[in-house]
């Protein structure tokens, strides 16, 4: 009788194991979901110019979109599962493997706010108490904005101020480096002997921090230089001067020794920023981006038109340096997050007083240009999606494809202003001709949009 009882033991104890099995299984299977949701996070998501020209040429009916860019001559290193990996792509001649740690927050020059306003782009108040603007007063000549809507913009970096920055930066000593609040985990914050605070970017390849500094003198041969924070390069000696009170954080830090690092000026209580409406609605719904003209502006808010006038030339700015790492993170990440759009946009800033602030621009022009035929299907849309522009931007671009010379004026200002470029070098010769290549796209673009606007 004890065999027949041991044998029902074991029946129940296998069919009890059974039942486990099967509801482990369950539980695996209602749980992959979730961490394949988790493993895609949301929204990873000059001087020298001659003086300007006010008409353009050439600009009749008869002017033809400017054709479609061949794809360029980075390679995209095979199929990336998230855009955050891209940036950690070796070029040849680096610094060597990535460094180990995880992606702060895309923010990175400050840390979050204590409260941050999600409201319409632009806007410090309901969007309710706006009156919508005219359209006949916000543009003029068919495709630039109108000057009364530009004094509107807020200003940003005082160019004075932004000089006297970097001089002080360049001489003062670094009193404390402190992890966090500037991107990547190999980055820190740096407190100043002025007690000014910068953030100290240590590029993954030599190239991040060239185009963060190329990046900046561009913008300043463009004139709109005033929305980038000021940055200076700076040349880390553990035993030198300007670094000997930090030497035991340096050791900590794994930076290697006369590495060029950049320093940007630390900027207080900025908050996110989401893409403006046209951008906003039309990508997040699948749709194509359609060109911003004069004829889109009805119904939009003083506020909304104000942050728009610098939303077209973070646009043109972008696709000069082939910039991915900020709204062209957006767009790529629709694929596996459709409300990308809604939220904050990569590397980009409000200051208290309304101006945006273009922060982090290290992927453009050398990293941008290694990755071209990766990115520019989303960099090239988003240019053919503005046909407004700052009417002096848009004849800087005008001058430099006239003179065909983007490149020598700017190796003049990065020589001139920076007083480490030699460390770094400059533009190769390739890069070079997919600079100009670029400007002519865009003046092109330009006389495309003017034709449009006198058709109509």
């Amino acid at each position: 009788m004890k065999l027949p009882g041991r044998a029902g033991l074991g029946s129940l104890a296998a069919l009890w194991l059974l039942v486990l099995g099967s509801l482990l299984g369950l539980w695996i299977g209602l749980k992959r979901p979730r961490e394949q949701e988790r493993r895609f996070p949301a929204g990873t998501a000059g001087r020298g110019l001659p003086q300007e020209q006010r008409g353009w040429e050439r600009c009749g009916p008869g002017a033809a979109a400017p054709a479609r860019r061949p794809p360029g001559q980075g390679e995209s290193r095979g199929a990336q599962k998230t855009f955050r990996a891209l940036l950690t792509l070796p070029a040849a001649g680096d610094r060597g493997e990535p460094l180990e740690g995880p992606e702060e927050p895309a923010q990175s020059s400050q840390p979050e706010p204590r409260q941050r306003q999600n409201l319409e782009p632009g806007s410090r108040e309901p969007l309710a108490r706006e009156a919508p603007v005219d359209p006949a007063s916000l543009v003029q000549g068919g495709i630039f904005w109108s000057r009364a809507l530009e004094q509107q913009v807020p200003p940003g970096f005082d160019p004075q101020q932004a000089a006297l920055w970097l001089e002080t930066a360049r001489a003062a000593r670094v009193a404390s480096l402190e992890r966090g609040g500037c991107g990547r985990s190999s980055n820190r914050l740096a407190r100043l002997s002025d007690g000014s605070r910068a953030c100290v970017r240590y590029g993954i390849n030599q190239e991040q921090i060239q185009g963060e500094a190329l990046s900046y003198r561009l913008a300043q041969l463009l004139g709109i230089q005033q929305r980038l924070p000021p940055m200076a390069l700076a040349l880390v000696e553990a035993r030198g001067r300007q670094w000997g009170q930090v030497r035991d954080e340096l050791r900590g830090s794994h930076w290697a020794e006369g590495a060029v690092v950049s320093l940007t000026q630390w900027v207080d209580n900025l908050t996110d920023v989401v893409a403006p409406a046209p951008w906003r609605s039309e990508a997040g719904s699948g749709r194509r981006l359609q060109p911003l003209a004069a004829g889109e502006l009805g119904g939009l808010t003083q506020s909304q038109l104000v942050e728009l006038v610098q939303w077209t030339d973070l646009i043109l700015f972008d696709y000069l340096t082939a910039n991915f790492d900020r709204l062209v993170s957006n767009l790529f990440s629709l694929q596996w997050d459709p409300r990308v759009m809604h939220r904050a946009t990569s590397n980009l800033h409000r200051a208290p007083n309304g101006g945006l602030v273009f922060i982090d621009n290290e992927a453009g022009l050398v990293h941008g240009y290694r990755l071209l035929s990766m990115w520019d299907k989303y960099n090239e849309p988003l240019l053919r999606s503005v046909c407004i522009f700052r009417e002096a931007t848009a004849q800087r671009v005008r001058d430099l494809h006239r003179l065909q010379n983007a490149a020598s004026e700017l190796l003049r200002l990065y020589r001139t202003h920076e007083p480490l470029s030699g460390r770094l070098g400059f533009l190769s010769e390739q890069q070079a001709q997919l600079l100009q290549g670029r400007i002519d796209f865009v003046y092109k673009h330009i006389l495309h949009c003017k034709a449009m606007a006198t058709s109509l």
